[in-house]
């Protein structure tokens, strides 16, 4: 059972995607059958969950028109994704993200946003998501093309700063070097991204991690806040936990 907010989202994908098809879409007889490249110029079709995931993996120019094969998908693709179906999530580069939804109606854009997270705020109240929290995190953040309505509803709670200790552990090797933390989703401007995520963590998640016994994170939290230098010049990095 989903959240009511999430049902109602995906409802709202469903009336207003559906259809929608790429009528000229030629595709790649290399990588896809022809039946398959059919079902994004059918509209009001059922698309097989292993062409989704085909397709949701592919680069952009494998299509005519993405925008158009995406929309086209999206009723199939986000039903997967809610569902915890679409095997691989966060591995490979998201399809979605690849397809400026600032481009489509105003509706549609609103839908898959309200999509996005409704699904984010089911899987940090979930103890056991079909996908760690990290990859959902990156997948939502890649379509968005933002993660700062990820964060701003990353409320504290039980369930919630359990993820958030997984994500930190994951994140924080590589933001302490001032690195970009994620594989697949790739932004113009990472260094705003690291930025806002080093601070996010620092102000709103270092209390959290301690609170939890998770001291070490805590204050790696803590320092991806300070600049550069001033970082590295801290006790923290001759002691025991930081060489470990």
């Amino acid at each position: 059972m989903h959240t009511p907010a999430l049902t109602a989202a995906l409802a709202a994908v469903d009336t207003l995607f559906d259809g929608c098809a790429s009528p000229n879409e030629t595709g790649c007889d290399r990588c896809h059958l022809p039946e398959e490249t059919a079902y994004l110029r059918t509209p009001s079709v059922r698309v097989p969950l292993e062409v989704v995931k085909m397709y949701l993996c592919e680069v952009s120019d494998h299509f005519d028109d993405q925008a158009a094969a995406m929309r086209r998908l999206l009723p199939d693709a986000a039903r997967a994704m809610a569902d915890g179906t679409l095997d691989g999530l966060g591995w490979e580069t998201q399809a979605l993200s690849l397809a400026d939804r600032r481009s489509w109606s105003a509706e549609q854009a609103a839908a898959l946003e309200a999509f996005v997270l409704a699904w984010w705020q089911e899987v940090l109240a979930a103890p056991e998501p079909a996908y760690p929290v990290e990859d959902v995190f990156e997948v939502c953040g890649a379509i968005l093309r933002t993660m700062t309505p990820l964060l701003d509803r990353w409320e504290p709670g039980p369930v919630a700063d359990a993820h958030l200790v997984d994500c930190a552990d994951t994140w924080l090797y590589d933001l302490v070097g001032d690195q970009w933390p994620f594989r697949w989703w790739n932004r113009h401007d990472e260094a705003a991204g690291i930025a806002e995520l080093q601070c996010w963590l620092a102000r709103h998640a270092a209390g959290r991690l301690r609170a939890r016994g998770e001291t070490d994170l805590a204050k790696r939290s803590e320092l991806v806040g300070l600049p550069y230098d001033e970082r590295w010049d801290d006790p923290y990095w001759a002691s025991a936990s930081a060489t470990n």
